[in-house]
């Protein structure tokens, strides 16, 4: 039977996980960054199914061929996970692999439900393939600021609660992201218009997210940004890691402008609860 696994019992998943898959998996099992854990068995899990804390997905994990978890995940979605994603205005189930068998055991589990399919792709920066070596020239009026507890308490941002929405999704509090993150935002008459910001840490990895407004986009603020976050990163020995889909031309073009380079890619599949 399908479980939820209590969080103080997530330690039990480490050995399932694919060294090389998402490093998303490894933040929400190491208690990093929130998320739910359901798994087969909670004395001695095989298999599992990660929702992201941020709402933006659910990683399968473990052995992709354990019968018992596969039988009962449909009725478990249905009855469990349809509700509840309901209940917070989510309407698909975007579901991906932790590890590449997981792809064909996906398409079978949900041929059924019109499943449809996106690319992900996953670059990472290595400081001795870093080439970057100027900021980005930005228009004057903008200015680049490092995410410190100073900003998050600055009352003359217009849309302050932008910033503490967007850490929210992915960091149980800010005093936590400010302990293990890092991040750089762009002020324009006192209003934050781009952000990029440690949204998953793994280690010494900080995965990359990163959002302009749209009034503000062609400006290479992105650009801007994501310097001041590599330069963070590289300055304390961390590696910047950057996953988008294949299609967002934009997030692709900024990653490999600030100097990443793709390492993986990955599957990704959803259907809807309509």
């Amino acid at each position: 039977m399908i479980t939820e696994l209590n969080k103080n019992d997530f330690y039990k998943c480490k050995s399932l996980v694919n060294e090389n898959g998402q490093m998303e998996v490894k933040a929400v099992i190491e208690s990093m960054n929130p998320g739910r854990i359901f798994v087969d068995n909670p004395l001695s899990p095989k298999t599992g199914l990660i929702w992201l804390g941020n709402n933006d997905g659910f990683l399968f994990f473990g052995n992709e061929e354990n019968d018992n978890f596969n039988k009962e995940i449909n009725a478990f979605i249905d009855t469990v996970i349809i509700p509840e994603a309901k209940e917070v205005n989510i309407f698909w189930f975007e579901a991906m692999g932790n590890h590449p068998k997981w792809n064909q055991t996906i398409k079978n589990l949900f041929a059924h439900r019109q499943l449809k399919n996106w690319n992900q792709k996953v670059y990472q920066l290595q400081k001795n393939n870093y080439n970057v070596k100027s900021e980005p020239t930005i228009d004057q009026g903008y200015t680049v600021f490092k995410l410190e507890k100073v900003l998050f308490e600055n009352n003359k941002i217009q849309n302050i609660e932008f910033l503490h929405s967007k850490i929210l999704e992915f960091w149980s509090s800010i005093e936590q992201f400010l302990n293990n993150g890092i991040g750089y935002c762009v002020i324009y008459r006192n209003q934050i218009v781009s952000i990029c910001f440690s949204g998953f840490v793994v280690e010494n990895y900080h995965c990359v997210n990163i959002e302009t407004l749209s009034a503000h986009q062609g400006k290479k603020l992105a650009q801007a940004v994501a310097f001041h976050f590599v330069q963070e990163c590289l300055k304390n020995k961390q590696i910047p890691y950057w996953d988008c889909m294949e299609e967002n031309t934009a997030s692709n073009i900024v990653a490999k402008n600030t100097g990443f380079t793709n390492v993986f890619d990955y599957n990704g599949y959803y259907f809807s609860f309509k």
